[in-house]
Parts: C-alpha cells; sequence; structure tokens
C-alpha cells in the first residue's frame, strides 16, 4: 500500500461536531496543526436535538471554550442561547468542518489512519473520536416498542397537550418532559423503576416534581416497568402487579449510549464490568489504538453521567500537547 502525499494527510481529524470536537479544533488550530471535524448532522447536533425549553444544569463560564466569553440572560443559560455560542465561536474562528457527514470506517494504512465517510475519504497522522452518546437510545427491547406512539426523543410539550402521555424514566430529561407536558395540560403518568425520582435531577427541579407527584397533578408509578404497548393501552407491572393504563404516546427517556460497536471496530478495548468503559490513557486521552484519541463523555461509557462539557473541555488541551510533543 502507498503512502498517501503528505499535503494531503491532515494532523488531526476530530469526529464530532460538539462542543468538545469544536474545544479540540481551536487548540488543533493555535498549536498550528492541519485538522478538520467531521459532524454526522448539523453543527453541536446533541445540542439541537435536545428538548426545546432546555437550561443546563453548568452555568454559562463552565460551558466556554478557550476563554471566550459565554455571555447568557441568566446564570444557567437555555439550549438557543448554548447554540448561538458555539455556532459564533466555529464561524468567527473559520473552523474547519464538515457537517452531514457521518465516519463509517476508520483503518490503519501505513502508520497512518484512513478514515472513511458517507462522502469521502480521509488520511491523518491522528484522529480524536468526540461523539458523545446521544446517538443510540437505551431500548427496553418490549412488545410495541416500535409502534408510531413511541418515542426516545423529546422536543415540545405542546405536542402532547390533552394527551395522555406515559413517561418513562426517571433523570433529567424525564422530569422536565412530565413538568412541562403536564403544564401544556397534558394528562401525565410517570413508571420509574426505582423507589424514588432519581438524586441527580437539577436541584431546583426535584421539588417541583416531587410536589407535583404528592398533589396528585402528574401520577407515577415506582418499583415499575412496562411490560407492553398497545395501540391504545401501555400494560405496565410493580409491586402490586399488572395494570392496564389508557395511552396515547409513550416517551421511554431511559437514556443513551455511546456508539460502542464503533469504537470496538477501530480496535478499542471496552471495559468487560459492564460499564463499556474504553481504554485510554488519562494523561494524553491517547487510546489502546496509537494515534486515535478519546474526547468528552465518551470517554465514560456507559457512565454517561461521569463526563460533561465543563469536566472534558480540558481533554482538547492534553490531547494537542501530546501530539505536538510526539
Amino acid at each position: 500500500m502507498s503512502t498517501p502525499n503528505s499535503e494531503n494527510i491532515f494532523d488531526v481529524i476530530i469526529v464530532g461536531g460538539g462542543p468538545i470536537g469544536i474545544a479540540c479544533a481551536l487548540e488543533a488550530k493555535k498549536n498550528g496543526l492541519s485538522y478538520l471535524i467531521l459532524e454526522k448532522g448539523t453543527l453541536v447536533n446533541s445540542l439541537y436535538n435536545y428538548p426545546s425549553n432546555m437550561t443546563f444544569f453548568s452555568t454559562s463560564e463552565k460551558l466556554e471554550l478557550d476563554e471566550i466569553p459565554f455571555i447568557s440572560t441568566n446564570p444557567k443559560p437555555h439550549k438557543q442561547e448554548a447554540l448561538e455560542y458555539y455556532r459564533r465561536i466555529v464561524t468567527s474562528n473559520h473552523i474547519k468542518i464538515n457537517l452531514f457527514e457521518r465516519v463509517e470506517k476508520i483503518e490503519p494504512e501505513d502508520k497512518l489512519h484512513k478514515v472513511n465517510t458517507t462522502k469521502a475519504t480521509y488520511t491523518s497522522k491522528n484522529v480524536i473520536i468526540a461523539t458523545g452518546f446521544y446517538d443510540i437510545p437505551n431500548y427496553l427491547n418490549i412488545p410495541g416498542e416500535d409502534l408510531p406512539k413511541v418515542a426516545h426523543y423529546y422536543a415540545d410539550p405542546h405536542f402532547y397537550a390533552t394527551q395522555k402521555t406515559i413517561v418513562v424514566g426517571a433523570s433529567n430529561s424525564a422530569v422536565d418532559a412530565a413538568l412541562e407536558i403536564y403544564r401544556k395540560g397534558g394528562d401525565v403518568t410517570m413508571v420509574v423503576r426505582g423507589p424514588a425520582i432519581g438524586e441527580r435531577v437539577k436541584y431546583w427541579v426535584k421539588p417541583d416534581i416531587d410536589n407535583r407527584i404528592d398533589e396528585g397533578s402528574i401520577k407515577a408509578v415506582f418499583n415499575a416497568e412496562i411490560k407492553e404497548i398497545k395501540e391504545t393501552e401501555v400494560i405496565i407491572t410493580s409491586k402490586d402487579g399488572e395494570q392496564v393504563l389508557e395511552n396515547d404516546w409513550v416517551l421511554l427517556l431511559t437514556g443513551y449510549r455511546p456508539n460502542f460497536e464503533f469504537l470496538k471496530n477501530i480496535g478499542i478495548n471496552l471495559s468487560q464490568d459492564g460499564k463499556k468503559i474504553p481504554q485510554y490513557d488519562p494523561e494524553t486521552m491517547q487510546s489502546n489504538v496509537k494515534g486515535i484519541y478519546l474526547a468528552g463523555v465518551i470517554c465514560g461509557g456507559t457512565e454517561t453521567h461521569k463526563w460533561f462539557i465543563e469536566n472534558s473541555r480540558v481533554h482538547a488541551k492534553m490531547i494537542m500537547q501530546n501530539i505536538v510533543g510526539n
């Protein structure tokens, strides 16, 4: 296999155009490295697909990249403010990014890496995987999960006004959806696998959902699971046995996971303890495959609550220091 012309070789290809991918691009540019971001969707695709009324857990300064000020109306910014902030960073800094171009395969090629996408093939000395975890829902694998009335993502509460909606889950996304739909006149029932609403729910939201459940405005069935979804009803099981609930829509907000098959196909080792944490050097963020680095929430495997924008921004600088040093 012949070595590609050096003029066509990137120093770094970054897979994923979210905040951490953008942070890596800023560091690459600062260090004079040739780079390209490849993003399968729109700019900051995961943020774009968050619920329309979402408020971040973090304050705006903790979401900042490269000390570029993030000015928001409130201490905790809204989705639209974040979209505008990251978009302005990309356009103002002339970040090189190809949108709507999915990376399908990464293969070794004469000590380099061949990156195959839906549109082209690239060659790079180094690759950074910063793809996050919002792509693949945690499916329940129950009868009826593929019905049109079922969704694994939630966007806007107006759609569910006056409708009987079951929200499965007890995390921030499930709680936000339940509260917003209730306030738009929806009939909401939460189905929660555990004994209570999750402890990691935003501290200013948790009293609200607890009070709505206590007063009966939002119904909740704890220590329960959905057994089957039908056209006009849902069967759930709990310590009280089976219940059949009339139902129009089901939101399965049971979390999401990284694309582990993509990582395995590259040759990245995953832990065998059920957490599927990818192997990497915490000092350099380089994986067990030389020249392939991990950045952001993907480093946590199934523990998607461990890494956020605010504590993984540092990965960009760590990676670039290692690349430049080599």
